[in-house]
């Protein structure tokens, strides 16, 4: 029983304490949820304030924004009234610019206007007293104006013609005596300089130089590089005051052609002492003799002459260096070949045997340097020497008439030989262009007024012509003359010159009955 009865105590004590710990439980959890409520209230009060206050400011910055925007628009916009002010301004200004100008063309317009009339009754008045100028000349004179001015006109061309032959005929006359004095001045003194202007041209080669400076460089130490030069070579090198230049003088030309290579490779190289000058003097020897052959060769190969001697190919070559009174003694050799061929051709013997004779005529130039005799004595030694034909050591034996050619070959290379030397300067021309050309020069002369009939004659170098005595003067002759010839030297091309020979013939006939 006590047990129950504490058992129901706790029970009610377990029940008053869940009671009252339920109650203290809802207010706590009421309290709190009114803290919970006021906390939020007033945080949503704060958040309405912020807001307010954010909402405020952005209020005040679009304000302050639309503010200056209106200021900056309203700025521009003054800005831009004044110029447009400034703009009109300057326009109405032009205008009245403008204005004024017209005005003042308005007024000259009408000045000119006014002046145009008076000119244009001046003008009328004028024309009247020139009409009434000229009648009365032509009923003074009895001419008509057109009459008057040809009389005139010819009168004149009379006076002028005359005149003009006559100062014709003198200033020719005084030409032909100056040009006689002048050109005999001019025989003595190329008599007088002559030969020695030719020794000069051939026994002589200008070396062009960097600077002056080089001369020294040239020269050596004591004259050891120009001392080592001249005994390699065997040329004087002549050091003086010509700027820029060094004279080699010598007469063998191939060892000139020699002094000339090295002399420039050492130039170029810029190391000159002996030893440097005795290599390129060996290298200018080896490349001396290496063009002599190719010259040798070019020259049979031109012509057109096979199974010359290797030698003789050779002896050929250094004929290049070789000149006979300022002519080439292989370009001589190879026209000669050339011409021989031709004649040979055109009377019908054996053209390369011609051509060969010819190339080797004057094979004897290339050692008359260094062996005693003539080049002709000395040729035929080479000839027989490496076994020619007896045609061409004949043709080269009587080539200037020492001995007498024994075959139509020897005549040919003689001939061709003279035709080469003297140069005449002769065309081969077709008979076709012959006669054009003759046609041509009467043609010129027939078209001026008075000329009569023309002649070529002399192959051309001539033109007779017979002229009107009625229409061609005496005076008139000298002008026409010379009109031909300026029209002649305008028209053709020629060799030499063309003579133009005026005739002025009057005659007169009667017969006896």
């Amino acid at each position: 029983m006590p047990q129950i009865i504490i058992g129901v105590v706790i029970a009610v004590i377990a029940i008053l304490g869940a009671y009252f710990y339920s109650v203290n439980y809802r207010k706590n959890l009421e309290n709190t949820i009114g803290n919970a409520e006021t906390k939020a209230r007033e945080i949503i009060d704060e958040a309405l304030k912020t807001a307010e206050n954010k909402k405020r400011e952005s209020l005040l910055e679009v304000k302050e924004e639309s503010i200056r925007t209106k200021n900056e628009l309203e700025k521009e916009t003054k800005e831009r009234r004044n110029e447009l002010q400034r703009l009109e301004r300057r326009v109405q200004q032009k205008e009245e610019s403008v204005d004024k100008k017209a005005d003042a063309i308005e007024r000259r317009e009408t000045s000119l206007t006014a002046k145009e009339e008076v000119l244009a009754k001046q003008r009328e008045e004028v024309a009247k007293l020139n009409e009434q100028r000229v009648q009365e000349l032509e009923r003074i004179s009895g001419l008509t104006s057109e009459q008057a001015k040809e009389y005139l006109l010819k009168i004149v061309e009379d006076e002028v013609k005359h005149e003009a032959a006559v100062m014709v005929k003198e200033i020719e006359t005084r030409a032909k005596e100056e040009a006689d004095k002048k050109a005999k001045e001019y025989v003595v003194n190329a008599i007088q300089r002559c030969a020695a202007d030719h020794v000069a041209e051939t026994t002589i080669s200008v070396v062009q130089l960097p600077n002056d400076e080089m001369k020294g460089r040239i020269i050596g130490r004591e004259g050891r590089n120009i001392r080592t030069l001249e005994t390699m070579t065997g040329v004087d090198l002549i050091i003086d005051d010509t700027p820029e230049a060094v004279i080699l003088s010598g007469f063998d030309p191939i060892r000139r052609e020699v002094a000339r290579i090295a002399l420039e490779k050492l130039i170029v190289d810029g190391r000159i002492h002996p030893a440097r000058i005795e290599e390129m003097v060996e290298k200018a020897q080896k490349e001396v003799e290496v063009m002599i052959r190719e010259e040798g060769e070019a020259a049979t190969l031109e012509v057109g002459v096979h199974g010359i001697h290797p030698e003789l190919i050779k002896l050929l070559g250094k004929m290049k260096f070789r000149t006979s009174y300022g002519q080439n003694a292989l370009k001589h050799s190879i026209e000669v070949a050339q011409l021989s061929g031709l004649l040979a051709a055109e009377i019908g013997v054996d053209v390369r045997m011609a051509k060969r004779a010819g190339l080797l005529h004057d094979i004897g130039k290339s050692v008359d340097h260094e062996m005693e005799g003539s080049h002709i004595q000395l040729g035929v030694d080479l000839c027989r020497k490496y076994r020619e034909s007896a045609i061409v050591i004949n043709s080269v034996e009587s080539h200037h008439g020492d001995v007498e050619p024994q075959s139509l070959i020897a005549c040919i290379v003689q001939a061709a030989d003279t035709i080469s030397a003297a140069r005449p300067g002769a065309r081969r021309e077709t008979l076709e262009t012959y006669t054009n050309r003759l046609k041509q020069l009467e043609d010129i002369t027939n078209t001026f007024k008075g000329v009569d009939k023309s002649f070529a004659i002399q192959a051309g170098r001539e033109i007779r012509i017979m002229v009107v005595p009625e229409q061609v003067t005496d005076s008139d002759m000298v002008l026409l003359a010379r009109d031909i010839s300026k029209k002649i030297e305008a028209e053709m091309e020629y060799p030499g010159q063309i003579k133009v020979n005026l005739i002025r013939e009057s005659r007169v006939t009667d017969y006896a009955k």
